[in-house]
C-alpha cells in the first residue's frame, strides 16, 4: 500500500477537519460543571469528535466527559493512539486570528495546530484510511482522545481508572521519529517571607501556566519617584519591549518578552525575569527581596545552577526550569512557581533536600516520574520502519524535556508530529503546522497501524 499517496488523497479532509476543531477555543476554563469539568469549550472540541467518529462508524465512548475513544477493530489485545483536544491559552502577539484556521501558503495557523489538534487529526485520519483500506484488524483499536494534557493529565487518569491500558500506544504530540525517554516534570513553588505592607512595589503578575514561558509582566509600584527614565534605559538595553503607566499615586510597568515551550525556556524570552531583575535594581524591603530571588536565581539560568539543581545525563540531556507564574501582593503573598524537567537518571531527593540545607522554601506541587520504553522493543521498532519507509531518513531515538500521554502508559512512546529541522512553534503566538507535513505524517500513521494492528 502506497500509505502517502493515500493520504495525499485527502489532504482537502485533514486541513478541513483541523480547521474545524482549531475554531473550537478549548482552553481550561474556570467556570466548569460536571457536565464540562474542563469548561464548556473544552467538552465541546471532545463532542466534536466524538460525533465525528460516530458518523463514520466507530464504537464511541465518552468517560466522564473528560476523554473519550472511538474504536475499530477486534481482538484481545488493544493498541492506543492518544491524542488530546485542550489548548494553552493563546497569549499575545498574533498576526492571525489564533482560532481561525487561516491557510497561507503551506502553513495553517491557530493554537493547537501543532499541539495536538493537527497531529490528533493526522492520526485519525490515518486510521480511517486502514479501515477503508481493506486490510482486516487483528487487534482493536482506540483513538483516545484527552482535554487536560495542558494542565496535569487529569482526564487521562480519569480515564484509567475505568478503561482497559492498551497493550502498546503511541502519543502524536512530540518530535519525530521516536521519542522513548521523557524527563520527569515536577512542579516546584518558592515562596519569599518578606511581604511587608510598607513596601514601594504594590503588586506584581507575569505568567498563567509552568508549562509556558510568560511573555508578559505587570508591576505597580509607588509613584514616589520617577521611574522612567531608569525604565526606558532597562528596557533599551536589555532589547525589550515595555511601557510605563503613570498614575496620581502609582506607576504600572509592563515588559513584553516571547512565550515558549517549558521544555526549552531559553526558546522563549521570560517577561517575569526580566521585570524582576530590572526591580531587583531598584527595590529594598519586601518586594527588592521578592525581585532578587528571581534574578539571583533564574536570570539567564534555565538549568537550575544557581539553585544548586542542575544535572544532565546521557540518556536524556540537562535538567530544565521554567518559572512559568510570579505573583506578588503587597502585605499578602510572594511566590513564584516553576516547572522543573529532570533528567531520567536523576537524583530528585537528594537534589530537593539540598534546597532545604539552603534554607529556600518551596513546595512540591506536582510530580510525574520520567518514562522510558526499551529502543529494542518490537512495537519501537515497527514505528521507526513506519518513519523509515515513508521518509527514507533514519528513525533515531530520542529523548525529550516535555511531558506527553505516553508516561501514564504501560509501554507507550511519542511518536511525532513535528519532523527533524522543523521550528518548534507549540505554545507560541502564529502556531501553525506545515501542510505537507501534515500529510506526511499522515501516511506514517497509517502504516505504524496497518502493521501493528492488522493481519498480515
Amino acid at each position: 500500500m502506497n500509505w502517502q499517496a493515500e493520504a495525499e488523497k485527502r489532504r482537502a479532509e485533514l486541513t478541513g477537519q483541523l480547521q474545524r476543531l482549531i475554531a473550537i477555543p478549548s482552553v481550561l476554563s474556570e467556570e466548569t460543571s460536571e457536565q464540562a469539568p474542563f469548561g464548556k469549550e473544552v467538552r465541546r472540541a471532545l463532542d466534536w469528535v466524538l460525533e465525528e467518529g460516530e458518523r463514520q462508524g466507530y464504537r464511541v465512548k465518552n468517560v466522564a466527559n473528560v476523554a473519550g475513544h472511538l474504536e475499530i477493530g477486534e481482538g484481545k489485545e488493544l493498541f492506543g493512539i492518544l491524542g488530546h483536544v485542550d489548548v494553552v491559552p493563546a497569549g499575545s502577539g498574533w498576526k492571525h486570528d489564533p482560532f481561525g484556521g487561516a491557510i497561507e501558503g503551506n502553513k495553517l495557523f491557530g493554537r493547537g495546530a501543532i499541539d495536538d489538534k493537527g497531529p490528533t487529526i493526522a492520526a485519525w485520519t490515518a486510521l480511517n484510511m486502514v479501515k477503508d483500506s481493506g486490510l482486516t484488524f487483528d487487534k482493536r483499536v482506540r483513538l483516545i482522545v484527552g482535554t487536560d494534557e495542558e494542565s496535569g493529565f487529569r482526564c487521562v487518569e480519569k480515564y484509567f481508572q475505568e478503561e482497559e491500558m492498551p497493550g502498546a500506544a503511541f502519543a502524536p504530540d512530540a518530535d519525530f521519529p521516536l521519542i522513548n525517554a521523557e524527563k520527569g516534570i515536577a512542579g516546584l513553588k518558592f515562596s519569599v517571607d518578606e511581604i511587608g505592607a510598607d513596601d514601594a512595589l504594590v503588586s506584581f503578575h507575569s505568567g498563567e501556566r509552568t508549562n509556558m514561558v510568560p511573555d508578559v509582566a505587570t508591576a505597580v509600584v509607588d509613584n514616589s519617584r520617577d521611574w522612567q527614565e531608569a525604565f526606558a534605559v532597562f528596557r533599551d538595553v536589555q532589547g525589550l519591549e515595555g511601557s510605563i503607566d503613570v498614575q496620581d499615586e502609582t506607576a504600572t510597568l509592563v515588559i513584553r518578552g516571547k512565550s515558549a515551550h517549558a521544555m526549552e525556556p531559553d526558546a522563549g524570552v521570560n517577561a517575569g525575569i526580566h521585570l524582576a531583575t530590572f526591580l531587583a535594581q531598584q527595590l529594598d524591603g519586601a518586594g527588592g527581596a521578592f525581585s532578587r530571588f528571581i534574578a539571583d536565581h533564574f536570570s539567564g539560568d534555565s538549568r537550575g545552577r544557581a539553585l544548586g539543581l542542575a544535572y544532565a545525563d546521557e540518556e536524556s540531556g540537562d535538567t530544565t526550569l521554567n518559572l512559568g507564574i510570579m505573583r506578588y501582593v503587597r502585605g499578602s503573598h510572594a511566590y513564584g512557581e516553576v516547572s522543573l524537567r529532570y533528567s531520567i537518571t536523576y537524583p530528585f531527593a537528594d537534589k530537593l533536600e539540598a534546597l532545604k540545607t539552603a534554607g529556600i522554601t518551596y513546595e512540591i506541587t506536582s510530580n510525574s516520574e520520567p518514562h522510558y520504553v526499551d529502543g529494542d522493543d518490537p512495537f519501537v521498532r515497527t514505528l521507526q520502519k513506519a518513519y523509515e519507509d515513508n521518509t527514507g531518513e533514519r528513525a533515531e531515538l530520542l529523548a525529550i524535556g516535555g511531558g506527553t500521554y505516553a508516561r501514564v502508559l504501560d509501554k507507550g512512546v511519542a511518536f511525532g508530529m513535528l519532523f527533524p529541522g522543523e521550528p518548534d512553534v507549540a505554545h507560541q503566538a502564529d502556531e501553525f503546522v506545515d501542510i505537507d507535513n501534515l500529510v506526511k505524517a499522515t501516511a506514517i500513521y497509517a502504516q505504524a497501524i496497518s502493521e501493528w494492528a492488522c493481519k498480515k
